[in-house]
């Protein structure tokens, strides 16, 4: 399964070619099982308005081609032993704290204030620390979202650079993400570069690998 791009925002690729634009967009969503997903990479407008002037255009399936590599997959498991490593972390904490928790309910009758007190902020602080912890690993800009931009972007990079290339070489106008959340309807098969894109990057289908 594929995750979502790192990009927090829909990023548009504008090519002279012989004065035509190439418009690519990127945009990030959360997917099940935090792997990673792609949207809809064009404006249905821009569609339109291209084909009216009979500008050419092509798609491909970025899930597919992220699929197949090996690359993306290696790093994706490498992101997910770290993440699953850190969830366990947190849950041993917490089920500390549970029982540090339930020791004192049962014996705080037989306590003194101060001993109560004493008690009270030591689970107060293991609470905090565990809150600190899931927000450093989980949290927004965390070492989770660190460690995709480090090991995701640049595989991305070299994905999106071929797709350019290959606009640029047949002065195509645009270019649309096959892959992203059940926006076209239909497209020919005709139009589709996606293993176009996975030749130049070395990315053999799975299939063949076997």
């Amino acid at each position: 399964m594929v995750g979502e791009w790192t990009t927090p925002q829909n990023t548009f690729f504008k090519l002279n070619a012989d004065s035509c634009i190439l418009q690519l967009a990127r945009s990030l969503e959360s997917s099940k099982s935090k792997h990673m997903k792609t949207q809809l990479l064009s404006i249905f407008f821009v569609l339109l308005s291209s084909l009216s002037f009979g500008q050419k255009f092509f798609f491909v399936d970025t899930d597919y081609i992220l699929e197949n590599s090996e690359e993306y997959q290696a790093a994706m498991d490498e992101i997910n032993a770290s993440s699953t490593r850190w969830q366990e972390t947190i849950e041993a904490k917490y089920k500390e704290i549970e029982e540090m928790t339930l020791d004192f309910q049962a014996e705080k009758i037989l306590l003194t204030e101060d001993l109560r007190l004493k008690k009270q902020g030591e689970i107060e602080k293991k609470k905090a620390e565990a809150r600190e912890y899931q927000k450093k690993k989980f949290g927004v800009g965390g070492e989770l979202f660190k460690k995709r931009e480090e090991a995701i972007k640049p595989i991305q990079d070299k994905i999106f650079g071929e797709i350019e290339k290959l606009a640029k070489s047949g002065n195509y106008a645009v270019v649309f993400d096959r892959s992203a959340s059940g926006n076209i309807l239909y497209a020919d098969n005709k139009y589709d570069k996606t293993e176009d894109v996975m030749r130049r990057l070395g990315i053999t289908k799975s299939s063949e690998k076997e």
